[in-house]
């Protein structure tokens, strides 16, 4: 019997199961994880931006996180020996319209709390030479970092506390009783007194296996990047954003410094024909048969039909792709997109049509279940980790507690952990 068992091994599980074990050291924790390793979705296949909270609705919980997340994430590198660059994010705007946009995100900069600086047309072009625009904004704060490694460190800080890790160990059946959660593999059965499921793409369905309705489905946005030829290394100095319409979901394609010294072109938003399909010939008909004849997925597809249209295009054909970066960096050619690994970003969509932009937490008796975790999701791993575990404290008391005595829970920013 264990006391407890988070299912997940991206950087939100593993958070929580760091977490997790120094809140209750001597409980006997397992984290099952399907994969051979750490952080093989979702948290492998990003572009590494440590986010400093630009977009976010002041008072949310992806604002509060990411703020917190931001500087927890650089404390954790450090204590760590993890490589990262504080290099620095720059918002372009390239015609009137965007400058109106931008002096939004000026206002909302601020309610976040964030140091930042605008820039007139000229200091754009002395801080970057290769970028174009009418002004910018710079937040200093955003930075670069391998979150695969980030995840790893992780791993390692929760076996070293006495956590167990089991890799190759999808879970395929779920029964929570009165007094326990009997978790099942392919292999195994295992028993625990409390559960927390960190499933990403598999959110929904994860959920679904505890016998509750869920209220969300999970539809898979593959975001495709190019990465730019090692002569353009040094084309930007900071990570580079154009000025995103706020009546889109996603934020358009960037230029990004990676923590290997490339830069990397992306990503687009299109949808996956299979949830974990990262190439354009992945297609799986269960998933797109599930994704196609949901209500709440095809509302979403319907409204953004014509923007869809253009994502899909400008997957299939790199002139469209390219227009979108040229608008600030006209220096980059068709020749310079070059092949590089997509991502694909779990999007939890409501059953009447409505993107989830925010936390999404579903919870039992006996399980905590994050449903969604978007972007920016690994920048806010460490506080996320924290939230969660203090949910788990709160099932912990009332279930009359029968786990080992915990400690307080920690505060994951001031420990700098």
């Amino acid at each position: 019997m264990y006391d407890f068992i988070i299912i997940g091994g991206g950087i939100v599980g593993m958070s929580t199961a760091m977490h997790l074990i120094k809140v209750y050291p001597d409980a006997k924790i397992l984290l099952l994880e399907k994969e051979s390793g750490p952080a093989r979705h979702q948290t492998g296949h990003n572009s590494g931006v440590i986010h400093a909270g630009v977009y976010y609705t002041p008072g949310s919980l992806k604002a509060r996180f990411c703020l917190e997340g931001n500087k927890a994430t650089k404390a954790f590198c450090t204590q760590h020996g993890i490589p990262f660059d504080e290099c620095g994010k720059l918002l372009v705007a390239t015609n009137e319209l965007e400058m109106q946009r931008m002096k939004a995100l000026w206002e909302r900069t601020a309610a976040n709390g964030l140091e930042r600086h605008w820039l007139s047309a000229d200091e754009l072009r002395e801080r970057e030479p290769n970028i174009v625009g009418m002004g910018g904004i710079f937040v200093p704060s955003s930075g670069i970092v391998n979150y695969a490694q980030v995840t790893a460190a992780m791993g390692a800080e929760f076996q070293r506390a006495g956590g167990e890790i089991r890799y190759g160990a999808e879970v395929v059946g779920l029964q929570e009783q009165a007094s326990e959660v009997i978790v099942r593999t392919q292999r195994d059965e295992f028993r625990s007194r409390f559960l927390v499921t960190c499933s990403g793409l598999m959110a929904d369905r994860v959920v679904s296996m505890l016998g509750l309705r869920t209220e969300f489905v999970i539809c898979p946005f593959r975001g495709e990047y190019y990465l730019l030829p090692k002569q353009h290394n040094q084309i930007v100095n900071h990570l580079i954003y154009p000025i995103p319409d706020p009546s889109m979901p996603f934020l358009g394609v960037h230029l990004t410094r990676m923590i290997d010294g490339t830069v990397t072109v992306g990503p687009n938003a299109v949808l996956a024909m299979k949830r974990e399909g990262y190439r354009k010939t992945d297609v799986s008909p269960g998933d797109l048969f599930q994704t196609l004849t949901t209500p709440g997925i095809l509302k979403v597809l319907a409204k953004n039909f014509r923007p869809g249209l253009i994502e899909m295009k400008n997957s299939l054909f790199k002139g469209g792709y390219l227009k979108q970066v040229q608008k600030y960096c006209p220096s980059i050619t068709k020749a310079d997109l070059t092949p590089y690994p997509a991502g694909v970003r779990a999007q939890a969509v409501s059953r009447d049509g409505k993107l989830i932009d925010d936390f999404l937490f579903v919870n039992t008796a006996r399980s905590v279940n994050v449903c969604n975790a978007p972007s920016p999701a690994a920048t806010s791993a460490i506080p996320i980790g924290a939230y969660i575990v203090e949910k788990v404290c709160e099932q912990v008391t009332l279930a009359g507690g029968k786990v080992p005595k915990a400690r307080l829970p920690i505060n994951s920013v001031e420990q700098g952990v």
